[in-house]
């Protein structure tokens, strides 16, 4: 079962635009290159997740907001 809400446009377009933080992103990039190198410890593994996890949940929220805005994705 599917609940609506309604929600201002202003608003839904606002988070459309949702992303991570540039400083979070640069460092999800670092920590997915010292990944794929094999070079990450325990601690860098587990900020690894977080961050990754965090970016797709704002992939999935972007992506319903631009559903609901009746757009694709930029």
């Amino acid at each position: 079962m599917s609940t609506a809400i309604p929600a201002p446009s202003d608003w839904v377009e606002s988070v459309s635009s949702l992303k991570l933080p540039a400083r979070a992103d640069r460092r999800l990039q670092e920590l997915m290159d010292r990944n794929t190198d094999g070079l990450l410890n325990r601690a860098e593994h587990a900020e690894l997740e977080t961050l990754v996890e965090l970016s797709e949940s704002l992939s999935l929220v972007r992506a319903e907001a631009f559903h609901l805005l009746g757009r694709q994705p930029e």
